[in-house]
Protein backbone atom coordinates (compact mmCIF):
# COMPACT_ATOMS: atom_id res chain seq x y z
CA UNK A 1 0.00 0.00 0.00
CA UNK A 2 1.26 3.71 -1.13
CA UNK A 3 2.86 5.31 1.76
CA UNK A 4 0.91 8.50 1.70
CA UNK A 5 -2.67 6.67 1.58
CA UNK A 6 -1.25 4.51 5.20
CA UNK A 7 -0.59 7.95 6.95
CA UNK A 8 -4.02 9.32 5.47
CA UNK A 9 -5.80 6.21 7.09
CA UNK A 10 -4.17 5.93 10.25
CA UNK A 11 -4.62 9.49 10.68
CA UNK A 12 -8.52 9.63 9.17
CA UNK A 13 -11.14 10.89 11.91
CA UNK A 14 -12.62 7.79 12.41
CA UNK A 15 -9.36 5.78 12.75
CA UNK A 16 -7.92 7.82 14.91
CA UNK A 17 -11.20 7.65 17.29
CA UNK A 18 -11.22 3.54 16.82
CA UNK A 19 -7.40 3.62 18.34
CA UNK A 20 -8.70 5.55 21.13
CA UNK A 21 -11.72 3.04 22.00
CA UNK A 22 -8.99 0.27 21.74
CA UNK A 23 -6.37 2.38 24.02
CA UNK A 24 -9.27 2.51 26.31
CA UNK A 25 -10.41 -1.01 26.39
CA UNK A 26 -7.03 -1.99 27.38
CA UNK A 27 -6.63 0.47 29.75
CA UNK A 28 -9.78 -0.48 31.46
CA UNK A 29 -9.10 -4.45 31.62
CA UNK A 30 -5.56 -3.78 32.97
CA UNK A 31 -7.75 -1.15 35.90
CA UNK A 32 -10.06 -4.40 36.16
CA UNK A 33 -6.98 -6.84 36.37
CA UNK A 34 -7.63 -8.30 33.02
CA UNK A 35 -3.79 -7.98 31.94
CA UNK A 36 -1.11 -10.04 32.02
CA UNK A 37 2.80 -8.56 31.93
CA UNK A 38 3.18 -7.33 28.30
CA UNK A 39 1.06 -9.94 26.49
CA UNK A 40 -2.17 -10.47 25.38
CA UNK A 41 -4.11 -8.25 22.64
CA UNK A 42 -6.67 -6.67 21.86
CA UNK A 43 -7.78 -5.58 17.84
CA UNK A 44 -10.25 -4.23 15.74
CA UNK A 45 -10.48 -4.05 11.90
CA UNK A 46 -11.13 -0.86 9.61
CA UNK A 47 -14.28 -1.08 8.56
CA UNK A 48 -13.69 0.50 5.36
CA UNK A 49 -10.21 -1.21 5.09
CA UNK A 50 -10.80 -4.56 4.04
CA UNK A 51 -7.71 -6.97 5.99
CA UNK A 52 -6.39 -3.86 8.08
CA UNK A 53 -6.82 -3.67 11.58
CA UNK A 54 -5.45 -1.71 14.50
CA UNK A 55 -3.34 -3.79 17.40
CA UNK A 56 -1.78 -2.40 21.27
CA UNK A 57 1.85 -2.70 20.23
CA UNK A 58 4.36 -5.38 21.58
CA UNK A 59 6.51 -4.16 24.98
CA UNK A 60 3.81 -2.01 26.88
CA UNK A 61 2.10 -2.79 29.22
CA UNK A 62 -2.11 -2.45 28.72
CA UNK A 63 -2.48 0.49 32.02
CA UNK A 64 -0.13 2.71 29.69
CA UNK A 65 -1.29 2.17 26.46
CA UNK A 66 -2.31 5.20 24.83
CA UNK A 67 -4.00 5.78 20.90
CA UNK A 68 -1.04 7.32 19.26
CA UNK A 69 0.94 3.58 20.68
CA UNK A 70 -1.84 1.45 18.89
CA UNK A 71 -0.26 0.09 15.28
CA UNK A 72 -2.10 -0.82 12.22
CA UNK A 73 -1.14 -4.55 10.95
CA UNK A 74 -2.55 -6.06 7.36
CA UNK A 75 -2.90 -9.37 7.18
CA UNK A 76 -0.15 -10.49 5.93
CA UNK A 77 1.46 -9.63 9.28
CA UNK A 78 3.15 -6.14 8.04
CA UNK A 79 3.23 -3.27 10.08
CA UNK A 80 2.21 -0.41 8.47
CA UNK A 81 1.85 2.86 10.74
CA UNK A 82 2.54 3.24 14.46
CA UNK A 83 6.02 3.54 16.65
CA UNK A 84 6.00 0.28 18.08
CA UNK A 85 6.67 -3.45 17.00
CA UNK A 86 3.92 -6.27 17.17
CA UNK A 87 4.14 -9.39 18.92
CA UNK A 88 4.20 -12.67 16.83
CA UNK A 89 1.18 -14.27 18.25
CA UNK A 90 -0.96 -11.33 18.16
CA UNK A 91 0.04 -10.96 14.31
CA UNK A 92 -0.71 -15.22 13.91
CA UNK A 93 -3.97 -15.04 16.30
CA UNK A 94 -5.93 -11.76 15.43
CA UNK A 95 -5.06 -11.72 11.78
CA UNK A 96 -6.84 -15.41 11.39
CA UNK A 97 -9.60 -14.28 13.82
CA UNK A 98 -10.70 -11.59 11.60
CA UNK A 99 -10.35 -13.46 8.04
CA UNK A 100 -11.31 -16.46 8.63
CA UNK A 101 -14.28 -16.14 11.16
CA UNK A 102 -15.00 -12.16 10.10
CA UNK A 103 -14.92 -10.99 13.43
CA UNK A 104 -14.71 -6.81 13.97
CA UNK A 105 -13.32 -6.83 17.70
CA UNK A 106 -11.07 -9.25 18.97
CA UNK A 107 -9.66 -8.96 22.46
CA UNK A 108 -7.84 -11.99 23.74
CA UNK A 109 -7.10 -12.16 27.60
CA UNK A 110 -5.51 -14.78 30.00
CA UNK A 111 -7.92 -13.55 32.61
CA UNK A 112 -7.85 -15.39 35.91
CA UNK A 113 -11.22 -16.64 36.67
CA UNK A 114 -11.70 -17.43 33.25
CA UNK A 115 -8.57 -19.10 32.48
CA UNK A 116 -8.78 -21.07 35.61
CA UNK A 117 -12.03 -22.48 34.08
CA UNK A 118 -10.09 -23.43 30.79
CA UNK A 119 -7.91 -25.96 33.39
CA UNK A 120 -11.59 -27.81 33.67
CA UNK A 121 -13.03 -30.81 32.51
CA UNK A 122 -15.47 -28.49 31.00
CA UNK A 123 -13.05 -26.41 30.07
CA UNK A 124 -15.75 -23.50 29.96
CA UNK A 125 -18.07 -21.38 31.87
CA UNK A 126 -21.40 -23.00 32.93
CA UNK A 127 -24.25 -20.54 31.44
CA UNK A 128 -26.53 -21.78 33.84
CA UNK A 129 -25.64 -20.94 36.72
CA UNK A 130 -25.21 -16.96 37.31
CA UNK A 131 -27.18 -14.34 35.66
CA UNK A 132 -24.05 -12.81 34.61
CA UNK A 133 -23.20 -16.08 32.50
CA UNK A 134 -26.52 -16.50 31.43
CA UNK A 135 -26.41 -13.60 29.12
CA UNK A 136 -23.43 -15.62 27.08
CA UNK A 137 -25.65 -18.80 26.82
CA UNK A 138 -25.81 -20.11 23.23
CA UNK A 139 -22.77 -18.06 22.40
CA UNK A 140 -19.54 -19.91 23.01
CA UNK A 141 -17.15 -22.40 21.75
CA UNK A 142 -14.68 -24.39 22.91
CA UNK A 143 -11.28 -24.54 21.49
CA UNK A 144 -10.14 -28.14 23.95
CA UNK A 145 -7.04 -29.13 21.54
CA UNK A 146 -4.36 -26.52 23.53
CA UNK A 147 -1.58 -26.90 21.24
CA UNK A 148 1.64 -24.80 21.87
CA UNK A 149 2.05 -20.98 21.42
CA UNK A 150 0.53 -19.27 17.89
CA UNK A 151 3.73 -18.99 16.41
CA UNK A 152 2.21 -19.42 13.06
CA UNK A 153 -0.36 -18.69 10.66
CA UNK A 154 -1.61 -22.63 10.81
CA UNK A 155 -2.16 -22.29 14.53
CA UNK A 156 -3.88 -18.84 14.15
CA UNK A 157 -6.41 -20.23 11.84
CA UNK A 158 -7.03 -23.58 14.04
CA UNK A 159 -7.94 -20.98 16.85
CA UNK A 160 -9.73 -19.43 14.39
CA UNK A 161 -11.49 -22.18 13.28
CA UNK A 162 -12.81 -23.19 16.84
CA UNK A 163 -14.90 -19.69 16.93
CA UNK A 164 -17.53 -21.09 14.57
CA UNK A 165 -19.11 -18.25 14.65
CA UNK A 166 -19.55 -18.05 18.67
CA UNK A 167 -18.73 -14.48 20.19
CA UNK A 168 -16.54 -16.33 23.01
CA UNK A 169 -14.27 -19.46 22.81
CA UNK A 170 -12.28 -20.82 25.97
CA UNK A 171 -8.65 -21.83 25.12
CA UNK A 172 -8.37 -25.20 26.80
CA UNK A 173 -5.32 -24.49 29.07
CA UNK A 174 -4.55 -20.90 27.69
CA UNK A 175 -7.17 -18.56 28.03
CA UNK A 176 -10.16 -16.92 26.20
CA UNK A 177 -10.89 -14.98 22.86
CA UNK A 178 -13.98 -12.33 22.97
CA UNK A 179 -15.21 -11.14 20.13
CA UNK A 180 -17.64 -8.49 19.05
CA UNK A 181 -18.79 -6.15 16.41
CA UNK A 182 -17.83 -3.07 18.25
CA UNK A 183 -15.05 -2.07 20.56
CA UNK A 184 -17.50 -0.96 23.47
CA UNK A 185 -19.75 -3.86 23.10
CA UNK A 186 -16.45 -6.69 23.42
CA UNK A 187 -15.11 -5.14 26.33
CA UNK A 188 -18.47 -5.27 27.81
CA UNK A 189 -18.38 -9.06 27.36
CA UNK A 190 -14.83 -9.48 28.44
CA UNK A 191 -15.35 -7.54 31.74
CA UNK A 192 -18.83 -9.51 32.91
CA UNK A 193 -17.43 -12.87 31.17
CA UNK A 194 -14.78 -12.38 33.67
CA UNK A 195 -17.05 -11.33 36.27
CA UNK A 196 -19.42 -14.43 35.94
CA UNK A 197 -15.80 -16.98 35.80
CA UNK A 198 -15.22 -15.17 39.05
CA UNK A 199 -18.76 -16.35 40.83
CA UNK A 200 -18.87 -19.72 39.04
CA UNK A 201 -14.98 -19.92 40.58
CA UNK A 202 -15.87 -18.99 44.20
CA UNK A 203 -19.65 -21.20 44.04
CA UNK A 204 -17.34 -24.31 43.24
CA UNK A 205 -15.11 -22.94 46.17
CA UNK A 206 -17.80 -23.53 48.72
CA UNK A 207 -18.20 -26.94 48.49
CA UNK A 208 -21.95 -27.00 48.51
CA UNK A 209 -24.44 -28.21 45.40
CA UNK A 210 -24.54 -25.47 42.83
CA UNK A 211 -27.87 -24.58 41.70
CA UNK A 212 -28.47 -24.60 38.05
CA UNK A 213 -31.48 -22.64 35.56
CA UNK A 214 -32.97 -24.61 33.03
CA UNK A 215 -31.34 -24.00 29.79
CA UNK A 216 -34.74 -22.29 28.21
CA UNK A 217 -34.20 -19.43 31.01
CA UNK A 218 -30.46 -19.62 30.52
CA UNK A 219 -31.52 -18.66 26.47
CA UNK A 220 -34.04 -16.02 27.73
CA UNK A 221 -32.16 -14.28 29.51
CA UNK A 222 -29.25 -13.89 26.84
CA UNK A 223 -31.74 -12.99 24.66
CA UNK A 224 -32.74 -10.17 26.78
CA UNK A 225 -28.98 -8.99 27.97
CA UNK A 226 -28.57 -8.69 24.20
CA UNK A 227 -30.83 -6.02 23.44
CA UNK A 228 -29.50 -3.98 26.22
CA UNK A 229 -26.52 -2.86 24.60
CA UNK A 230 -27.15 0.47 25.87
CA UNK A 231 -25.69 -0.41 29.12
CA UNK A 232 -22.52 -1.66 27.14
CA UNK A 233 -22.21 1.75 26.02
CA UNK A 234 -22.72 3.48 29.06
CA UNK A 235 -20.30 1.47 30.96
CA UNK A 236 -17.37 2.03 27.91
CA UNK A 237 -18.60 6.35 28.41
CA UNK A 238 -18.36 6.22 32.06
CA UNK A 239 -14.41 4.07 31.30
CA UNK A 240 -13.35 7.30 29.53
CA UNK A 241 -14.46 9.72 32.09
CA UNK A 242 -12.40 8.05 34.76
CA UNK A 243 -9.37 5.93 33.15
CA UNK A 244 -6.80 8.28 31.75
Amino acid sequence: MDEQLTQDIFHSPGVRALRADLALALRAAAHHGLGEGVCNHFSVALPDHGGLFLLNPRGLQWREVQAHDIVLVDDAGRRLAGAHEIEPTAMFIHAAVHRVANKACVMHAHMPYATALTLTQARSLDTTLSQNAMRFHGRIAVDAAYNGLALDAEEGERIACAIQGADIVFLGNHGVIVCGARVDHAFDDLYYLERACMVQVLAHSTGLPLARVQPAIAARVAAQAGTERVQSELFFASLRRSLR
